[in-house]
């Protein structure tokens, strides 16, 4: 497989230098140049074969040449070694539960197989790759973990100070060794700009071999596929695909799961459920595509005004705006409802929802409150206790504490505040490296 650059100003590549590269040289970023079709009887028959065998059939031709199959098989494994569980909340409503892996989020997939993959690729290279990442919440803790004593590999984290919840700073500010971690005087999208500017820096990546983390890269985006694929698995009604939700900050996940669709998943319609930060929630109303700047909310994670993957979306359906409306619809969800959401689905079905999973619950239900007799899915991307400060006091009770939470609980955290201007950044990296 070849991937372009959405901006088609450098050359194609292959599976292993989108990886390292994370960003195309022109600012663009990588596009598979095929989508590829999946056989209908693999998806009729998809309970005879095992989680490892979906998943790989899903990467496999992403990755095609560029590692042996044995590799691949390893790194597949050892991305989905926990379970993905479809949960039925109500009769015509399920949580695919992304929380169980060893961070308690969905990002957990795509993280887990990056690193393993830029770990393999290492071992080919003299000098040391850093992994320039900026997060929202979630994107930080799993890349920290993927990532954590990974030889040849150095990781450095941005994140917003105040703007992530107290469990998702320890998780990627505790582990230290090659992890490091950067408190920024500012917003998500602040963050992320630093981080572009790193990599279109000539002078500083002519110094440093820099590479990202975050869904930008192909790596971190494609595996995301499985639990899509997961779901299907697990969905009874076969003769009646299900309506899928998903919580959307960056776009990334969601961009996925219409990937999946394109190679043949069976699926009814997509939700994207976003919190105020509802850039695309009114593009899909007025075909008007303007970048905000982000606000916080309780929903952290999603709080993007201008999301990088929608790019990807557009492409995937050619820049046609009728077929992608066809296909996915979005609404916004506003901290107050999805307080409201986190306790009448508490009070009334005994399931907890975290604040992302909320917005994803209510955005499904409006759709379907307009589309009787469908059934369907939204993601739970993150485990309540993420978000613990937000759940309790509205459901009046306490989150128990998963072992991988109480495990860091009374660590200290280790990070450098500075400033939300890339010239601190630059210096930070000419300085450590």
């Amino acid at each position: 497989m070849r991937y372009y650059s959405l901006n088609r100003q450098s050359p194609d590549v292959d599976f292993k230098e989108a990886t390292i590269r994370g960003q195309a040289p022109d600012k663009g970023l990588y596009f598979p140049e095929q989508i590829p079709v999946i056989d209908p009887a693999f998806f009729k028959n998809i309970d005879q074969f095992s989680n490892e065998e979906i998943a790989f059939r899903f990467i496999n031709p992403y990755v095609a040449g560029a590692m042996p199959d044995d590799e691949l098989q390893r790194i597949v494994a050892e991305t989905i070694n926990f379970h993905i569980p479809l949960v039925q909340v109500k009769d015509d409503t399920y949580s695919l539960e992304l929380f169980h892996g060893p961070t308690l989020a969905f990002k957990d997939v795509g993280a887990r197989f990056m690193s393993r993959c830029l770990g393999y690729f290492a071992r080919e290279r003299s000098e040391r790759v850093v992994v320039l990442v900026a997060t929202s919440g979630d994107t930080g803790g799993a890349v920290a973990h993927g990532f954590y004593n990974v030889p040849g590999v150095e990781v450095v984290i941005l994140y917003p100070s105040g703007k992530v919840s107290s469990v998702q700073e320890k998780q990627l500010t505790t582990l230290g060794k090659n992890i490091h971690a950067l408190e920024v005087k500012g917003s998500f999208d602040d963050c992320q700009q630093m981080v572009k500017q790193a990599f279109v820096d000539e002078s500083l990546t002519s110094r440093i071999f820099l590479t990202s983390a975050n869904s930008i890269n192909v790596a971190r985006w494609l595996p995301q596929q499985f639990y899509y694929a997961l779901a299907w698995k697990q969905w009874k009604d076969k003769e009646n695909p299900p309506v899928i939700c998903v919580p959307s900050g960056n776009f990334g996940n969601i961009c996925a799961g219409l990937l999946a669709h394109r190679s043949g998943l069976p699926v009814s319609h997509f939700v994207a459920a976003c919190n105020v930060n509802d850039v695309v929630t009114q593009y899909l109303h007025s075909g008007q595509y303007q970048a905000q700047k982000a606000v916080p909310t309780l929903s952290n994670a999603m709080d993007v005004g201008n999301p990088s993957n929608f790019v990807r979306i557009l492409e995937l359906f050619n820049h046609e705006f009728g077929n992608l409306t066809n296909v996915l619809s979005s609404f916004s969800i506003s901290d107050e409802e999805t307080r409201t959401t986190i306790k009448e689905v508490y009070d009334r079905y005994r399931y907890l929802a975290d604040p992302h999973g909320a917005v994803g619950y209510l955005g499904l239900q409006r759709y379907l409150d307009s589309h009787p007799g469908q059934k369907g899915m939204f993601l739970e991307t993150a485990h309540p206790v993420k978000f613990y400060d937000v759940v309790e006091p509205v459901i009046g009770a306490p989150v128990p504490l998963p072992e991988a939470v109480q495990a860091i609980v009374h660590k200290v955290k280790q990070s450098r505040i500075i400033e939300s201007d890339y010239e601190a950044l630059r210096a930070y990296l000419q300085e450590r490296y």
